[in-house]
């Protein structure tokens, strides 16, 4: 049977409340082959009878499960190769130059799903030259606990391989073990990951050099936008840059960033210098 309104306009404020995700109308089909396996898993008959469950019950395990199913994790290595590629020509390097005092360099990956982005930042800063003993932070964030134990494992099919990791990375970094590759224990050393809720309070972080949050703004509402971006004011260092999407931006939402052009249709955006002198 078909979700009815009441019950998609349910999930809607459920994903919203907790997460700042705007469910659009008309995504009922994508509600329903998300949640249904769900329903199945926990024992409900059907659907309805798990949403009807949900409503009737304090917040719990299973509203955190829904959240997640319904939250989307699509991701790969080197996702939009025009961005990775201004990241080891010219923001990389930037960065090391501006820190070579500190010898000291944060990245932050938030929503990294299953790990492919920041392992595929943590290949770029394994191979760039004048950083050797430096103190680097990679950190991955996401909200799903699932796709955070995927990242710590750092295991992947061959499909998820074929997506976009050139042959010499994989050779270089990564074993088979039986259907799946492994990344190499030295980079899964090099990368933390924690889970965060964007939209919830964020706890303590380390002033970031780099912030990654890519394909996130795009699902949020416009309030919940404009929070996640003065939070990420907040954790930014000096000279810092943050990345986004390639269909998402700060015009309109946050007038204390300005875009940077990075070429190839990439762009990364620092805090004005009106704001920086602040």
């Amino acid at each position: 049977m078909a979700m009815t309104t009441g019950e998609f306009s349910y999930l809607q404020s459920l994903l919203h409340l907790h997460t700042g995700i705007v469910l659009e109308a008309g995504k009922e089909y994508l509600a329903e082959s998300r949640l249904a396996p769900l329903a199945r898993h926990a024992g409900f008959d059907s659907l309805a009878e798990m949403i009807a469950q949900l409503r009737t019950r304090s917040p719990n395990g299973l509203h955190r499960q829904v959240i997640e199913a319904m939250t989307t994790n699509e991701t790969f290595f080197f996702r939009d190769f025009p961005a990775f590629q201004a990241l080891k020509s010219r923001l990389l390097p930037e960065l090391i130059e501006k820190r070579a005092l500190e010898r000291r360099l944060s990245v932050w990956c938030a929503a990294c799903s299953s790990g492919q982005e920041p392992y595929s930042v943590a290949m770029i800063l394994h191979d760039l030259p004048g950083i050797t003993g430096w103190q680097r932070r990679i950190l991955g964030t996401d909200l799903s606990e699932a796709m955070l134990d995927r990242a710590r494992a750092g295991r992947y099919s061959q499909l998820e391989i074929n997506r976009g990791l050139p042959a010499p990375l994989l050779v270089r970094h990564f074993t088979r073990e039986g259907l799946e590759w492994e990344i190499g224990s030295d980079l899964r050393a090099a990368v933390e990951f924690r889970r965060m809720n964007l939209s919830d309070p964020w706890p303590a972080l380390p002033p970031m050099d780099l912030v990654l949050m890519r394909n996130v703004l795009i699902y949020l509402g416009s309030e919940t936008r404009a929070r996640v971006l003065e939070r990420v004011r907040a954790v930014l260092a000096d000279g810092g840059y943050l990345l986004l999407g390639g269909a998402e931006g700060t015009l309109g939402i946050d007038d204390a960033f300005e875009r940077v052009d990075l070429g190839g249709g990439a762009a990364a955006f620092r805090l004005n210098a009106v704001r920086e002198k602040c």
